[in-house]
């Protein structure tokens, strides 16, 4: 589940669900909001489970997985460097789109390293959650409707994109099989 990235879209969509959920309203508001939340990763997580391959499979080649590491260490840097130079800058708003941007773009590199040309449709979702949380943003929108709008896009790019994997993956794997 997660050699098939569903795991890793299940798990960081919920990260940006609460992004995008954890300050709309008053605590009742973000309790239904947390449990959909739990709701519909458990629910993707499960349906991954019981479709995909048990098998871990072989490990990806050395080079993939140096190449892998150093995609994902300089994503960590950057979005350190964004809240740190946000924060600095008495800009916190922007943390979310630009975080949605380099994680986006991340995705771009990954598509080539793991030969998933799929890969490039997260990146052109969440470059769009960080263009819609930018215009937000400049159009004079609060603090948390930039967070909203780029936590809620994300949340279900990655959502939908797992979503997508395991049906891609299951037909393939029963097309596969000759059912």
């Amino acid at each position: 589940m997660f050699t098939s990235g569903v795991g890793f879209f299940a798990l960081f969509g919920f990260g940006w669900w609460l992004l995008g959920t954890g300050t709309v309203a008053g605590p009742a508001w973000t309790a239904v909001a947390v449990v959909a939340g739990l709701v519909i990763t458990a629910g993707l997580l499960l349906f991954a489970h019981r479709r995909l391959p048990s098998g871990r499979g072989e490990p990806f080649p050395v080079e993939r997985r140096r190449r892998f590491a150093q995609i994902n260490a300089l994503q960590w840097i950057l979005i350190a460097a964004i809240a740190i130079g946000c924060g600095r800058a008495g800009v916190p708003e922007l943390i979310a789109p630009l975080i949605a941007l380099v994680v986006g773009v991340h995705f771009l590199p990954l598509a080539a390293v793991f030969e998933q040309p799929a890969l490039r449709i997260p990146a052109a979702l969440l470059i769009v959650a960080a263009a819609a949380g930018a215009v937000t943003w400049a159009a004079g929108g609060p603090a948390v409707s930039v967070r909203v709008v780029v936590g809620v896009m994300s949340a279900l790019s990655l959502w939908g994109t797992g979503l997508w994997t395991v049906a891609a993956q299951s037909r393939t794997e029963e097309a596969a099989a000759g059912r």
